[in-house]
């Protein structure tokens, strides 16, 4: 992995209320100019969405995102209390949940989910190109 550059980690409450404090967050590290600025404050709105709805940090825990810059993409670690389910894509377009990660497969290069000590995280990239181009396409968890 490349070495790259913290850009933030803050914590916030495990309430809804959280999701536009962390996009805010996220538009603020990166700067409107950033190339990745779109994808990467959706996905952080998907991640943290699915902490303060589905991980144990709804009953008064905290989500806590970190932003990396790492040359070419931006990474992205999303700590919350965990579960009792973990974290999977959900294909079914009709289904209650789920379609966030679809979201996050499609456009992040990398992604996973690690259980530790400290909670759940959930992790992503998102590459780019800082002058034209195409930015590097997706890979499956683990590649």
């Amino acid at each position: 992995m490349k070495m790259g550059n913290l850009l933030g980690v803050t914590e916030l409450a495990g309430r809804p209320e959280s999701v536009s404090s962390a996009r805010e967050y996220v538009r603020r590290k990166l700067g409107a100019g950033h190339p990745a600025l779109d994808d990467v404050t959706l996905l952080v709105s998907e991640v943290i969405t699915n902490s303060v709805v589905h991980s144990n940090s709804r009953n008064g825990g905290t989500v806590t995102p970190a932003l990396a810059e790492c040359h070419d993409l931006v990474h992205v670690d999303v700590l919350d209390a965990g579960g009792s389910t973990a974290p999977q894509v959900n294909g079914d377009l009709y289904a209650e949940g789920g379609r966030g990660l679809v979201l996050v497969e499609a456009l992040s290069q990398r992604w996973g989910v690690h259980d530790g000590p400290a909670g759940r995280t959930v992790w992503f990239q998102v590459g780019y190109r800082r002058q034209g181009g195409v930015r590097p396409g997706p890979r499956r968890p683990g590649e």
